[in-house]
């Protein structure tokens, strides 16, 4: 790479960063630390953000299903389908609230007889290894490749023995901004910004064109 072309590259990162460099648990209101509920409340979101839904419709879900206290397991597991149907609705998860419904209170009790509504269990079973962590999260009803995918993703923050951590959907937003597909080279474009921060960033450029337009705009200003 050339100094001039690696000069445009920092210059786009810097420009995702400044307009779209916030986690998506940030977005729901979760202040994530390695502590059984904002684990679980960051599940939640990875379980809705994985449908085929606006990432904007499942963080509103995300914070009416908070706000409405179903913050751990066994609150979860405690609601009522309804009730859990009903804030699904109020998020504007309607499309897929009966399902999601009934997902997140068998999730619920698998993780409370599992791991008794402690993920950190889950990471210590796995012995902090990605590939395991994303297979246990796998048996979770719900949570397919696509949220294990975002789960980790999110988490690394909190579980640094599994960052860097990008997935294949953030590498296709680098692409689209004509940057590296790796994350070494991403993370030496991005300074000192978190990988976990960085990688968000990177989704939505995966998944909104605009995102695209507006970045390339302004590194080029």
């Amino acid at each position: 790479m050339t100094g001039e072309s690696e000069r445009e590259q920092r210059a786009v990162v810097r420009a995702l960063l400044e307009g779209h460099g916030r986690t998506y648990a940030a977005e729901a209101g979760i202040r994530l630390r390695d502590t059984p509920q904002p684990l679980y409340e960051l599940l939640v979101l990875s379980l809705l953000l994985s449908a085929r839904i606006r990432s904007s419709t499942a963080v509103a879900t995300a914070r009416e299903l908070f706000g409405s206290g179903l913050r751990n397991p066994r609150h979860m597991q405690d609601a009522t389908w309804q009730q859990r149907v009903d804030a699904l609705g109020r998020g504007g998860y309607r499309r897929y609230d009966e399902r999601t419904s009934t997902q997140l209170g068998d999730g619920a009790r698998l993780l409370l007889d599992e791991y008794g509504g402690d993920l950190r269990k889950l990471r210590d079973r796995a012995r902090g290894e990605v590939a395991e962590v994303r297979r246990l999260l796998q048996r979770v009803p719900g949570i397919g490749p696509a949220g294990s995918d975002i789960f980790v993703r999110e988490v690394q923050g909190v579980w640094p023995g599994t960052s860097p951590y990008f997935g294949d959907k953030a590498f296709q937003g680098a692409e689209r901004l004509g940057l590296p597909g790796r994350a070494d080279r991403l993370l030496r474009l991005a300074g000192d910004a978190d990988p976990d921060v960085l990688a968000a960033a990177l989704i939505r450029a995966a998944l909104d064109p605009e995102v695209v337009r507006s970045v390339m705009e302004r590194a080029r200003a």
